[in-house]
């Protein structure tokens, strides 16, 4: 294996893990709207693969480093950068301008990179990326003893299997894994990179990116219906993607060809899709009721979901338009001041917030929409200071912000490991500038730490936790991150219902941080509700403009 190999080899392993992102993301299985994980790692093997593209070298360890330093900076959520640490650690393990790589040479590379990925985690939970990383060392390993004379691409296609065979069995290991019925989410997706590398190392094809993939049309698969959905995307001659699916009444004797018929006649884009016991299907249509009620004919509804396809439309391409934009990067400054502060955080309000705790910098970023490492690295560097406190202030940030200790040269960058926005406002507020550095760091820690965050938000798909089933688009509660309250459809009710259940005697301080899809009137009745619960607590209410948390709350 040499340079271009490689190359080639990663390049194929990024399109197929990035065709393939939606059906990673949906193996999440926490309820909350943070399925990103496929999306996290796409985005960090890709910003290799792109630095790669006018690069022709032979060399492996010239071509290992343009990757581990390229997928370091591009490095999103935890996945990302234990993908990112897997490559880095595979490049340490090389020799220096090493031209080719035999297969011993590149097991032990990958082998050291599985190393580097364990200990990059503070307490490595079997059931992940880490199980199925360590169980393709050892699959390899255990091949290329027994076939001490093996081929490159007999040793990763054994490698690949034993990726496999460790995805299906992690679901044994990780308990929430078997009751959901899914396997490991990051597992899956390295499964993915590791299987499009091995087309090219086999086969000697790059494994070409497509949009839509062809996936299993199985009518109790909604990724068949959103494939369809998506061939109609620019013109839109009706206003309602209407999707249901009717349980059969077992006494009708009656064919869907009519009912397909009759939605023909009132819309577009028509699917339906039958078996013995359910019929699924989806319309476009400007009478989303006439539609519901043919379905209605031949047995109840199970399910019902209507969109305005105008309305998302305009948004996505204001979205469109945003992303297309170049990127704003971020100028260097020189270290003059001895203290600086980095936050992550989402929301003109929360934004404005940290910047007058005094933060310099505010990376955009949080739930569902993780910043890069570079991201964070460029506004450590746009910080004039010789200490700089960064603050990612979401748990699946803080492995990113990390990545960038060692990669900054000229001055100090201090990790407060804050899991929520509420901890890190409360970090902030403690800030002493009479301490040093590392007695505020202390002094932070315990602030964050002694601070209860709950959340309100929605429920992003169908799942189900103990005794309690949760439906998608349902109002959910998270105390400290563990879910507690659900309700139908009314957030200000579930925010004080969650306020009512943290708060306690001891409580000085709330705060209430709404967000963009909250209106002042829904806002100041949480507020007014909570004030009377609570007369002799300092209750506040900021306008964050945070998306996807409708609250955000803080106990103290």
């Amino acid at each position: 294996m040499n340079g271009i190999v490689l190359k080639n080899a990663l390049v194929s392993g990024a399109n197929n893990i990035s065709s393939h992102k939606s059906q990673v993301d949906d193996l999440n299985i926490f309820p909350v709207p943070d399925g990103d994980t496929g999306t996290n790692m796409s985005m960090t093997i890709t910003a290799a693969a792109r630095e790669l593209e006018n690069i022709d070298d032979e060399n492996i360890s010239a071509i290992s480093k343009i990757i581990a330093s390229a997928m370091l900076r591009g490095a999103r959520g935890n996945s990302g950068v234990i993908t990112s640490l897997l490559f880095r650690g595979f490049s340490k393990g090389l020799e220096p301008d090493e031209t080719d790589a035999t297969a011993e040479q590149w097991l032990t590379a990958f082998e050291n990179g599985v190393s580097a990925a364990y200990g990059a985690v503070t307490k490595p939970t079997e059931g992940t990326i880490l199980t199925v990383a360590r169980n393709a060392a050892e699959a390899g390993r255990a091949y290329l003893n027994d076939n001490p004379k093996a081929s490159d691409a007999e040793l990763w296609q054994e490698m690949c299997t034993g990726a496999e065979l460790a995805l299906q069995k992690t679901p044994e290991l990780l308990p929430v894994l078997k009751k959901a019925g899914v396997v490991d989410a990051g597992g899956m997706g390295l499964c993915l990179i590791m299987n499009g590398m091995l087309s090219y190392i086999k086969n000697g094809e790059i494994i070409q990116p497509q949009d839509d993939l062809a996936v299993s049309e199985d009518i109790k698969d909604d990724s068949f219906f959103k494939k369809a959905a998506a061939q109609f995307d620019e013109i839109i001659n009706f206003t309602y993607c209407t999707e249901f699916i009717v349980s059969r009444n077992q006494k009708l004797k009656k064919g869907t060809v009519e009912l397909k018929s009759y939605l023909e006649s009132i819309g577009d884009c028509v699917v339906v899709v039958d078996d013995e016991e359910i019929i699924k299907v989806h319309v476009h249509t400007d009478q989303p009721g006439n539609a519901l009620q043919a379905g209605l004919e031949y047995g109840s509804l199970l399910t019902v979901k209507i969109e305005n396809m105008v309305e998302q439309h305009k948004n996505l391409k204001a979205e469109s338009e945003i992303e297309t934009q170049p990127k704003q990067h971020l100028a260097p400054v020189e270290p003059e001041m001895e203290v600086g502060f980095v936050a992550v955080a989402a929301g003109e309000g929360l934004t404005e917030l940290f910047r007058d705790l005094g933060c310099t910098q505010v990376v955009s970023g949080g739930q569902s929409m993780n910043p890069s490492t570079d991201d964070i690295y460029e506004a450590v560097m746009a910080t004039g200071a010789k200490n700089v406190f960064v603050l990612p202030n979401n748990k699946n940030i803080i492995m990113a912000a990390q990545q960038v200790v060692p990669i900054v040269e000229d001055r100090k960058v201090i990790v407060l490991p804050t899991r929520t926005i509420p901890q890190g406002i409360s970090a902030m507020l403690s800030y002493d500038p009479e301490l040093n550095v590392d007695s505020n760091r202390q002094l932070m820690l315990d602030a964050a730490s002694s601070v209860s965050t709950g959340q309100v938000t929605f429920a992003a798909r169908n799942s189900e936790f103990g005794s309690t089933k949760i439906k998608q688009g349902e109002i959910i509660s998270l105390d400290n991150g563990k879910l507690c309250i659900t309700d139908k459809d009314d957030p200000v009710k579930a925010a004080y219902r969650l306020i009512k259940s943290m708060a306690g005697k001891d409580t000085s301080f709330i705060t209430i941080i709404y967000g963009e899809e909250i209106s002042q009137e829904q806002a100041e009745k949480c507020f007014d509700m909570v004030s009377s619960k609570f007369s002799g607590v300092d209750v506040t209410l900021v306008n964050g403009g945070q998306p996807v948390y409708y609250f955000i709350i803080s106990i103290e």
